[in-house]
């Protein structure tokens, strides 16, 4: 569902910030959902995929030449992706607490906000 909030909102005419900071509104919501009504293993799993897989989608723009982001950004963005990944393994597999990529995503929100 986020990717494909993700491609409507780009054909809607949004900035590329406005687009990324909803995306992150709605996985986080997601996540936040899956911290407070403790849903089963298949909700919980399908919040963390989200997750990961908006993090797979910037960090994949960041790897494109045509970024025009800084290049040490762009690094650090791709190395959170990679930590999003590990981590949300350890969620899945080990039941590690949600809260870490909750902040992670509400510091990327405010970053994205800040502007």
């Amino acid at each position: 569902m986020t990717i494909k909030a993700y491609q409507r909102a780009a054909t809607q005419g949004d900035s590329p910030r406005e687009l990324e900071y909803r995306a992150f509104g709605q996985v986080t919501a997601g996540l936040v959902r899956a911290v407070e009504e403790t849903p089963s293993g298949g909700a919980l799993a399908e919040a963390v995929d989200a997750n990961r897989r908006l993090w797979n989608v910037l960090a994949a723009d960041c790897s494109v030449p045509e970024n025009q982001l800084p290049l040490e950004l762009r690094g650090q963005i791709i190395s959170l992706a990679l930590w999003v990944a590990r981590y949300s393994a350890d969620v899945i597999r080990d039941g590690a607490a949600l809260d870490p990529l909750i902040d992670v995503n509400r510091t990327m929100m405010e970053g994205l906000a800040a502007r």
